[in-house]
Parts: structure tokens; C-alpha cells; sequence
């Protein structure tokens, strides 16, 4: 028998304010407090909970950030549906934390990508056609400034899984796309070509959906993810890095150059 005994962290035991503020989420997240229904005042929440006003105060500041409670005018405390960028924040930050690579990215990328032109292709309206349609044109007039146009690009496919009108697929799509897309910056500024492919692509898959021509809008997309792959790598990066060591480095370079 091993004489070695196992080794066990300390367990953390999460502040009294995270608690409250996790207790309230549980509840909205699960349905049983729906948007728009009163949470009460923080007084009522002091009592509820059997702890101080500011425990309370900074739970609901928490809760608050995340879009998930708000207040009226007499201060009482209501449920919200929870903003899509809020949390897309938090979960990018946790994809973060856990060191995802690029190549997860782009995987994840594929799927999801090729998913919302695929449901845009079935769902977009008019209006969806249009904004689409001026993103490209805005798209094309800012060659000229690389972080304009990649956060152009980012838009266009935002707009794409909003033409999908599935939002499931947006809110399971965002966390991922706020660390793949500003990728394109670096890409477009290191490969000559990778403005021209991309306005390209963009024009394709718009085609794709005025055409409501589903196979030619996910054979585009799986080109234009591809195409993105090329371009990362070629321009000096590898897609097994872990995200958040690259960008660190990135901004390193940047500091140094100024």
C-alpha cells in the first residue's frame, strides 16, 4: 500500500455578497423569477438572507453589472433578461482563464459560423438584407484602417447570426467571437490579400442569402473560417497557443513600439 497521501487544495469558500448575488441568479436563470417580477428592496433582502445591508448592496451591484436585476424609481429591485454582451464578457473571460487555444477557437468557429449563415440563408428578412448589405459597403470603404475593418468584420457576423433569428445560436456564438474576430486585425495588417479575400466572402455569403441558396452560403463560410486559418498562421501565429498569452504579447509589442 502507497504510504503517499493524496494532495487536496484548500477549499475556497465564496464571499457571503457572491453568494446572495448567486442565490438571486439561480432563480432568474431557472425561470422561477421571470423578467419584469419584483426581487424586493435590499432591506427585505437583508432580512431574507440573514446577513448585513452591505453584503446585500454589493450582491446586487454584482447582479446589476451582469444585467440581471434592475431598479425603478422607488428603488425596488426587479428581474431582466440578461444582456447578450454581458454575458459574453463573463464567459469569453472564463474561456480565458481556462487557456482555450486559437485551434478551439477556430473549430468552435466552423461550427458555429457555418451554422448562422445556414439559418440566415432560411430566416433573414429584409431588413436583416439591408443592414447586411451596408455593413459590406462599410466594410469596403475602410481599407484604409485595419481596426476599423476588423471591427466591421466582427459586426458582419454578428448581423449574420442575427438574420439566423435564433438566439440560442447568437448567445452561444458571442463568447467565442469576442476572441476569434479581433484576430482579424493582425491578420489583415501581415497578408496583403486578406482585406480583398475577405470583402469577397462577405459579398458571397450575402449572395447566398438573397438567393436563399443554402449550400452555396455554408460552402462560403466554411472557405471564409478557412481562409481566416490561413491567414493566421501565415501571419507568424500558432493555432495551439493558448489565447490570453498571445494577446498579452501582442500588447507587449505594441507598449514597446510607442
Amino acid at each position: 500500500m502507497s504510504s503517499t497521501s493524496p494532495n487536496f487544495k484548500r477549499i475556497e469558500v465564496a464571499p457571503a455578497y457572491q453568494k446572495v448575488a448567486d442565490a438571486i441568479e439561480r432563480e432568474i436563470v431557472n425561470g422561477r423569477i421571470k423578467p419584469d417580477d419584483p426581487i424586493g428592496t435590499e432591506s427585505e433582502l437583508v432580512q431574507q438572507f440573514g446577513v448585513n445591508r452591505s453584503t446585500v448592496r454589493e450582491g446586487i451591484r454584482v447582479l446589476e453589472e451582469s444585467g440581471l436585476i434592475r431598479r425603478d424609481s422607488s428603488r425596488r429591485l426587479y428581474a431582466c433578461l440578461p444582456r447578450y454582451n454581458k454575458l459574453a464578457s463573463r464567459l469569453s473571460r472564463a474561456l480565458v482563464l481556462h487557456e482555450v487555444t486559437f485551434r478551439e477557437l477556430f473549430e468552435t468557429a466552423m461550427i458555429l459560423e457555418v451554422a448562422a449563415i445556414e439559418y440566415a440563408v432560411d430566416h433573414a428578412t429584409d431588413e436583416d438584407i439591408a443592414e447586411i448589405a451596408l455593413n459590406i459597403e462599410k466594410t469596403e470603404q475602410s481599407i484604409a484602417n485595419p481596426a476599423a475593418f476588423a471591427e466591421l468584420d466582427a459586426e458582419f457576423h454578428i448581423l449574420l447570426a442575427k438574420a439566423s433569428h435564433n438566439r440560442v445560436l447568437q448567445l452561444a456564438r458571442e463568447p467565442a467571437g469576442l476572441l476569434f474576430f479581433p484576430t482579424t486585425e493582425m491578420v489583415v495588417r501581415n497578408v496583403a490579400e486578406g482585406m480583398p479575400r475577405l470583402i469577397a466572402a462577405h459579398h458571397h455569403l450575402l449572395d447566398a442569402i438573397r438567393k436563399r441558396d443554402k449550400q452555396e452560403g455554408m460552402v462560403w463560410m466554411r472557405r471564409h473560417v478557412e481562409d481566416w486559418r490561413r491567414g493566421f498562421e501565415r501571419a507568424g501565429n500558432s493555432l495551439d497557443r493558448p489565447v490570453e498569452r498571445m494577446y498579452m504579447e501582442h500588447a507587449l509589442l505594441a507598449q514597446q513600439k510607442r
